[in-house]
């Protein structure tokens, strides 16, 4: 018995030292998902903010200091329109409009309480619950430093604060308003990947995929014909997802569907690349499924779907702009609750096309090298 161990542990350790990459991918996934969760802070920092300025006094100054004081809010924007805040809400520029009105220097100057309007975007719930938890902080902090000077008979400083929130686009904060629309961008993903990821591996194990390639079929054509089914899945998963979305859970469309479609095109063809390059570096349908759900995880996390990217450090926040989930869901959560249109998400169109070029043309050169 003690031989026969032995032997078969030998052999074992050499079977997996022949195959690398499925140990390279058994150690990777747990690592990085030890690594994800120890560096993602789920606490919402630096919220890009625009403040709408209408009292340009040394009282809204103050104001705007507090605010970035607090370190959930970093105003990337002051302007004098109201207008300008929600279109920049709506882009997905800002996650939170302050409005100081022009009276506020005067209100505060005569002891009154000081009145700040602010508009919260409610299409992500952690991020619009954090930031009136933030605003309403300060506001009370304010007001309890000027009970207790009142009290201790003491004068009692001008800043005293009333905010009134507006949570925009998800008022009732319900659940499936916020989470369905991104839910179908990683959905999406995990059909279209992990089915085109073992197209070719199964007809390289089935022994066709030679046979394929000895045959007048051109190798383009070949590509092609292997993944064009997918993009039909793909989009028919989408239209149900939007349909059980719209007339299941009653989470309104907004935006322009043929929009939506047409950039839901764009990103299944580079779902489709991604899927078609794992195929052609993976040896067995086992290993592709792997390999898929490798690039699955960081979708997951560091898209902003779970955690908002905002607090996640430098490094995970540029690995996650790299990835088309990330985008997708933005333009999911942007025509779907904010009704944004192509010139409001400019940024993440421009991104999805070309990272969805970049992976086409990964997927056609590992094609190539494939077919060789």
């Amino acid at each position: 018995m003690w031989n026969s161990f032995v032997a078969i542990f030998r052999k074992e350790v050499l079977h997996i030292q022949r195959d690398r990459s499925v140990l390279f991918i058994s150690l990777a996934i747990p690592l990085f998902q030890l690594l994800l969760f120890g560096f993602i802070d789920q606490i919402a920092r630096d919220l890009p903010t625009v403040v709408v300025d209408g009292d340009h006094s040394r009282y809204s100054r103050e104001f705007m200091d507090k605010l970035r004081a607090t370190r959930t809010f970093k105003i990337t924007h002051v302007t004098s329109d109201q207008r300008v805040a929600r279109a920049d809400i709506v882009a997905g520029r800002a996650s939170v409009g302050i409005v100081i009105p022009p009276n506020f220097h005067n209100d505060l100057a005569r002891g009154e309480t000081g009145e700040v309007l602010v508009l919260i975007d409610g299409s992500d719930a952690t991020v619009s619950s954090q930031a009136l938890a933030a605003i309403n902080g300060i506001a009370a902090k304010a007001n309890l430093e000027k009970l207790s000077r009142v009290i201790g008979g003491h004068e009692p400083p001008p800043e005293q604060y009333a905010v009134h929130p507006t949570i925009l686009f998800n008022p009732d904060g319900r659940t499936a308003n916020y989470i369905i629309p991104g839910l179908a961008a990683i959905l999406i993903q995990i059909l279209i990947t992990t089915l085109c990821s073992i197209s070719i591996v199964r007809e390289r194990e089935t022994g066709t995929f030679e046979q394929l390639l000895v045959t007048p079929v051109h190798p383009v054509g070949l590509m092609l014909g292997k993944v064009a089914p997918y993009m039909f899945f793909g989009l028919a998963e989408m239209a149900m997802i939007l349909g059980v979305m719209r007339w299941g859970f009653s989470v309104p469309i907004r935006g322009n569907l043929i929009f939506l479609f047409v950039m839901g095109i764009i990103y299944i063809c580079a779902l489709l690349a991604l899927g078609l390059y794992v195929s052609t570096r993976a040896k067995s349908q086992a290993q592709a499924q792997q390999m898929a759900q490798f690039f699955f995880l960081p979708s997951v996390f560091l898209s902003g779907y779970i955690f908002p990217t905002s607090s996640l450090p430098v490094v995970l926040k540029v690995i996650g702009r790299l990835l088309p989930a990330t985008h997708m869901i933005e333009i999911m959560r942007g025509v779907v609750l904010r009704d944004a249109g192509p010139l409001d998400l400019l940024p993440n169109v421009l991104a999805l096309i070309g990272l969805s070029a970049s992976l086409v043309w990964l997927s056609l050169r590992g094609f190539h090298k494939a077919a060789l």
